[in-house]
Order: C-alpha cells, then structure tokens, then sequence
C-alpha cells in the first residue's frame, strides 16, 4: 500500500488551485508527489506542477490540515480572494442556483473571480487533453459536473436563480444519469441560450420534457470528440 504523504505534501495538496490543480512547493516536495503519482510536471514552460486526477480525489476525500489557498489565476501569477460560497474556506464555487448557493455575492469581485477560473480552466484543458485542445471539457470536468457546468454558465453572464423556488435564472443540479446534469429555467428563452452556452462550451445538451409536471429541462454532458 502507498504510504500516505507527509504533513508538508499534504499542505501543498491542500493548497492547489481548486480549479487547475495548480501546486506550489520547494522542488522535492513536488518530486515527492509526482513520484507517487499525485501531481505530474508540465511539460512546457514555465514547467508548473498539477495534480492528477488521484491528487484531485485525495484532496477531495479527505478533510484538508490547513485552509487551502485563495486559487492561482493560471497563467498568470496574481490571485484573488473569491467570493460567494466557500469564499471563507478559500475555494471558488461556481453558482448551480437556488438555495444550494448559500452566499449570494455580486459585482467586479465575483465577475473577476470567475473570469480568472474560467480562464484557468481552459488552460487545464489544454494541459491535460492529449491534443491539447480547449475547446472541449477535460477529466476535471468529468469528475466535477454540476461546479464545471455551472461555471460555462455563470462564466457566459448567465443568471443563477436565488434561492427561492420561484425566482428566474438557471439551477445545475446532479442527475442519475451517468456524466450528466440537468439544467432548469423557469424562462424557455434562458434554457434555450443555456443549451447554446453549454454547446459553445464543448458540452452536448438537449431539452427535454418531465411527463408529469411537463417542466422543460436541458440534459447536458460533456463532449469526448
């Protein structure tokens, strides 16, 4: 069995940008990590360090030591704090709408905040694809539905809905359905301009009927080609 890391490398797990992976560290503690297949060193300059997707899962599954930092803008070297939720933890969280979004903040802040993780995310794209591509979702994405759609949405200026059952704007919400979500609008016009985002995005979604309470909604999942 793997030995677990040590305290140090388990700080800077913690510390990766919750969006690229991005790592921070002395060079042997990022030797240490790549040597047990948790981070992997790119290969073009600047020659940054990422997690892979079992640094992903390690970081997820078990609860961090330290506050992780505020998240690296990838390429650039300046980060900001994020707002909205999870922003006292120091972990950006894209907006899925309703009341699961328990903090509701606004303005150049938050536009900068997801600007800045949109773009590392198109960078992670580029990186972990094996073509290189960015024009469609990568395992991250994958691995996180609901937050990665939600983020196309909320990046392309959507509106998420607030936290009452009534109000307009988009929800992502979580589906049974194996590397999908499903996506709601009181609006058609909104679904219909969500489908486009998501399209653009690299997603596939279509729209969909529920047979009882006839309420129209998108089914979207990440395109592989």
């Amino acid at each position: 069995m793997t030995r677990p890391p040590t305290a140090a490398q388990r700080q800077v797990i913690d510390a990766a940008d919750p969006v690229t992976g991005r790592l921070r560290g002395t060079e042997p503690q990022l030797a240490a990590l790549v040597k047990r297949g948790l981070a992997f060193r790119h290969p073009r300059p600047p020659h940054d360090h990422f997690l892979t997707p079992a640094g992903h899962r390690l970081r997820a599954t078990t609860p961090p030591t330290t506050a992780p930092a505020a998240p690296a803008t990838a390429p650039a070297e300046h980060a900001h704090r994020p707002t909205g939720p999870a922003a006292d933890s120091g972990v950006f969280a894209a907006r899925v709408g309703g009341p699961e979004d328990t903090e509701v903040a606004s303005g150049p802040d938050r536009a900068r905040d997801v600007h800045t993780a949109w773009q590392g995310l198109l960078e992670l794209r580029r990186m972990t694809n094996p073509d290189g591509s960015a024009d469609r979702p990568c395992g991250w994405e994958r691995a996180h539905l609901v937050r990665a759609a939600a983020l196309a949405l909320e990046a392309a200026g959507h509106r998420p809905a607030g936290p009452e059952p009534d109000t307009d704007g988009y929800r992502v919400r979580a589906t049974p359905q194996p590397e999908a979500v499903g996506v709601y609008a009181r609006d058609a016009e909104l679904l219909r301009a969500c489908a486009a985002t998501l399209e653009r995005a690299g997603w596939q979604a279509g729209e969909y009927t529920r047979p009882r309470t006839r309420e129209r909604y998108l089914l979207a999942s990440p395109r592989r080609v």
